[in-house]
């Protein structure tokens, strides 16, 4: 039974979500080009706007597509091998990230810090799966973090690890959804209920440390949740890099679309989008 399992949630993950994903992507083709002709520069005061009701559906289509792009990188949840690495500066890369999500969280009442007192640091990374890693962290702190909230990234690098971490002081997790959180959307009953999606977050999170030759460790309690990505603080010699071949964001803000199930419908103007 656990083998025939185990099959089921491979061609669930490989072959079922990735072609529910490209149907999808297809329907959604023209949309995004008429959406950014009605979303309005500023958002106007007032309710039912034409403007706001624009933005309310461009939220809506950023959210949509960001479900997309998670049922097209299912199939990484089951890989097994590593991933391509290159060397990058790591606290460069991660201030700019960092730099252009804070305006967009603070829509949501949510204050954004990244702690950090190392200079420099180089080390071996995949930037596009860490910074896709990066945003669905983010995503679920501010998400779970009420408006007055704060969630802290801090990037440290100790005892042969580079440990990133995202902390929030949001409601926390109750103990007896914790067990499932990287297995829950193998199970109809254990599926995160709307809107809080199909669980594919964490465990493509955790398959990207595993990538890496890393770990994924969250803790969590009433007073908010800490997840911590541990990876090796090691640099590569030989660079062959390929970019996701689920990575569809051209003519997208990638900072917005990776924190769209996170953002109020105010976060969605035209300045934003480009």
């Amino acid at each position: 039974m656990a083998v025939e399992h185990q099959e089921d949630s491979q061609i669930l993950l490989e072959q079922i979500m990735p072609q529910i994903a490209a149907q999808l992507r297809v329907a959604m083709g023209n949309i995004h080009t008429a959406l950014t002709r009605l979303v309005p520069e500023e958002m106007p005061e007032g309710e039912g706007s034409t403007g706001q009701s624009a933005a309310i559906l461009c939220q809506s289509y950023y959210r949509l597509l960001r479900l997309v792009n998670n049922l097209s990188a299912a199939p990484l949840i089951s890989q097994t091998e590593p991933l391509e690495t290159k060397n990058v500066e790591l606290v460069a890369w991660l201030t700019e990230l960092i730099h252009c999500a804070q305006p967009l969280v603070a829509h949501a009442g949510v204050k954004l810090t990244l702690r950090c007192s190392l200079t420099a640091h180089v080390a071996a990374i995949h930037p596009s799966y860490l910074e896709r890693l990066l945003w669905n962290l983010l995503s679920n702190a501010v998400k779970y973090t009420p408006s007055g909230g704060e969630v802290t990234v801090t990037l440290r690098a100790a005892a042969g690890q580079v440990l990133l971490t995202v902390a929030d002081s949001g409601v926390g997790i109750p103990p007896e959804q914790q067990a499932h959180l990287f297995d829950g959307y193998l199970e109809k009953l254990r599926m995160p209920p709307p809107p809080q999606g199909l669980g594919l977050g964490l465990p493509l999170c955790q398959a990207i440390a595993r990538g890496h030759g890393g770990r994924l460790l969250l803790q969590s309690g009433p007073e908010g949740t800490t997840v911590t990505v541990s990876l090796p603080d090691r640099r590569c010699t030989k660079t062959v890099l390929r970019e996701p071949p689920f990575a569809y964001g051209g003519g997208f803000h990638p900072v917005l679309l990776g924190l769209a199930d996170a953002l109020p419908y105010t976060a969605f103007t035209r300045k934003n989008l480009d």
